[in-house]
């Protein structure tokens, strides 16, 4: 059996984080979700995450931030940056500096599952 893609999960708004995590680990993920910018990098430090879905404009560090935070401990991780506020210029650097995808705010549970797949099997077919 494949093992399970795991998945950190940060967004300040709770709700986010409380429709999430049943349904990707219904798809078959494992799912770690914060709503504490500070606390996720604490679990970074710790701990390894195939990818990591996170807000962009957050308190204490934003999301750029924890993708290079993430990035620089585990070069491996993908991220995706989920965000109300993600302008043509923002994304633009995001994705030039290694940002997986930015999806915009609201997104559909579909899109954002479809992307993970996408990854998981690009993830999975690195490692065989």
């Amino acid at each position: 059996m494949d093992r399970k893609i795991e998945l950190l999960v940060l967004d300040d708004e709770e709700i986010v984080c409380a429709r999430l995590k049943p349904i990707l680990e219904k798809a078959g993920y494992s799912v770690e979700t914060f709503t504490k910018s500070l606390d996720a990098q604490k679990r970074l430090e710790e701990k390894r995450f195939d990818i990591v879905v996170t807000d962009l404009k957050m308190a204490d560090i934003d999301g750029l931030e924890l993708f290079r935070f993430a990035k620089d401990r585990w070069p491996e991780t993908e991220v995706i940056l989920i965000s109300g506020f993600a302008t043509v210029d923002i994304t633009r650097k995001a994705l030039q500096s290694g940002v997986r995808d930015i999806i915009p705010k609201p997104f559909k549970i579909a899109q954002l599952r479809e992307l993970l797949d996408k990854i998981s099997t690009e993830i999975k077919d690195r490692s065989k």
